[in-house]
């Protein structure tokens, strides 16, 4: 009896509706004309979807890393040969005759060579000078923006002045960068900038001791040649 009360208490229950997690509406949104909009999120059509993050968005006065790596090389020769040879020859054979023409009569004197000259003379030179140059900048400097551009580009410039001693090291580098090249990092390598600019000036004893004297400077000045 009590058998037959459980299944009429069953019978008389709610049917239960079995769902599945995934089964999901995989139409795609429509457009304003109604047709799918296919630049529209995936979000909500795939369990993968992952949505990228936006772009960042700089402003005025914001910092931006700058890692210098840049390595420059120059080298430079050249040679010069000249040779030069001359000579001159002349004799003068014929000249009137004095006693001749007291007397009024124009008539040559003696034949022979009465003054001769010869010049010769030869000039050589020879010069050759070779120059070469190997430099290589490796550091990190953080970089303001002091300027954005309407196609969205940024002017950064960077300024640092480092002090030891007497001794004083200045850095300036300066770029415009492309958003698109900022790591999430914040980061931007020095050769991603276009117009670079950097100067590094050192300034103290160190300096002065590697450059040359007045007095040397004078000779060079003078013996150049």
């Amino acid at each position: 009896m009590r058998l037959f009360a459980i299944l009429a208490l069953a019978a008389m229950g709610t049917p239960s509706v079995g769902q599945s997690l995934f089964l999901r509406d995989d139409r795609p949104p429509l457009n304003t004309a109604g047709r799918p909009d296919t630049t529209a999120s995936l979000d909500g059509l795939s369990l993968l979807f992952v949505e990228p993050p936006k772009p960042k968005v700089f402003k005025l006065h914001d910092q931006v890393t700058i890692i210098i790596n840049e390595t420059s090389r120059s080298q430079s020769k050249q040679k010069l040969d000249t040779k030069k040879d001359y000579r001159l020859d002349a004799a003068l054979k014929e000249f009137p005759d004095l006693a001749a023409l007291l007397d009024g009569v124009l008539e040559s004197g003696a034949s022979s060579p009465i003054v001769g000259v010869d010049v010769s003379g030869k000039n050589a030179f020879k010069g050759e000078g070779t120059y070469e140059r190997s430099d290589r900048l490796s550091d990190r400097i953080t970089a303001t923006i002091i300027d954005v551009k309407p196609n969205g580009v940024l002017v950064l410039e960077a300024r640092r002045a480092i002090r030891k001693d007497k001794e004083v090291q200045t850095v300036v580098i300066a770029g415009n960068a492309r958003t698109d090249d900022v790591t999430d990092a914040n980061t931007i390598l020095s050769s991603q900038l276009a117009d670079l600019a950097i100067s590094v000036q050192n300034d103290g004893r160190v300096k002065d001791s590697s450059e040359k004297g007045l007095i040397p400077r004078v000779l060079d000045a003078i013996f150049a040649f």
